[in-house]
């Protein structure tokens, strides 16, 4: 169980769901220290219970200085961050006609700015110190689209050309900092809870294995990625999805 073994790792949106899972399974895998951010602090005691490897810090993704200030700081405990995972998202569902501005700039905001804004304060930290691993939350509906989702869409199809431009971005001057990213079907977090099951089943029916993921199935294939397993792979979108086909 060292597959994460002394690393030094950020989880954004790792107080609840697939986050949550993705600071649980680092923490297990026996992680330095796990720092799971989120907009505040609700959850946090849960998270660190009985745990001297993880700990919570409010962070909000649109907000450049409170996340360079938040880096700063880990660098100058720890020396370094290894792995660093843009989870944090929000949807704000509505056809185009019925989509306001707010709602659009809202999820662009968190969903694609965020990832930018976190990837650029660590980017260059992993850099210095020539390897890290940086994996962000895709979805499928960024691969495939979906009706009522164009600010979710754009945001995750966003994700994925960052993703494929940062792995050679970042692996310039003798450095090997490894970007991927993953890219989900529909999964059961506190997201979907409010998603009818009549809405899930024609998904379910369209997805081969019969089933919606879990955040564990996405969680393993984060770890995988941010383990030195995945030394040689940079560039590339994993989908968990369970063979759906939107």
């Amino acid at each position: 169980m060292d597959r994460m073994k002394d690393k030094i790792c950020l989880v954004t949106g790792g107080a609840r769901g697939i986050g949550r899972t993705i600071v649980d399974r680092f923490a297990e895998e026996g992680a330095g220290m796990v720092f799971a951010l989120d907009v505040n602090d609700s959850g946090f005691e849960e998270l660190r219970a009985g745990r001297k490897n993880v700990r919570g810090a409010v962070v909000n993704v649109t907000d450049t200085a409170q996340i360079q200030a938040f880096v700063e700081k880990v660098v100058a405990e720890f020396g370094r961050i290894d792995a660093l995972v843009n989870n944090a998202g929000i949807t704000k569902d509505a056809l185009i006609q019925k989509m306001s501005d707010d709602d659009w700039w809202a999820v662009i905001n968190v969903n694609l700015a965020g990832v930018f804004k976190m990837t650029r304060a660590v980017a260059p930290q992993m850099m210095l110190g020539g390897s890290g691993a940086i994996v962000s939350i895709a979805s499928v509906v960024g691969l495939d689209g979906n009706i009522g989702q164009s600010n979710y869409a754009a945001a995750k199809g966003g994700i994925v050309a960052m993703t494929k431009g940062w792995a050679k971005e970042f692996a310039r001057k003798g450095a090997k900092v490894r970007v991927n990213s993953v890219s989900p079907g529909y999964c059961r977090t506190p997201m979907i809870e409010t998603v009818p099951e009549k809405v899930l089943e024609p998904i379910i029916a369209k997805t081969p294995l019969g089933r919606l993921a879990m955040p564990i199935d996405i969680a393993n294939a984060v770890l995988f990625l941010c383990s030195d397993e995945a030394v040689f792979i940079t560039g590339q979108v994993l989908r968990v999805d369970g063979g759906l086909v939107l």
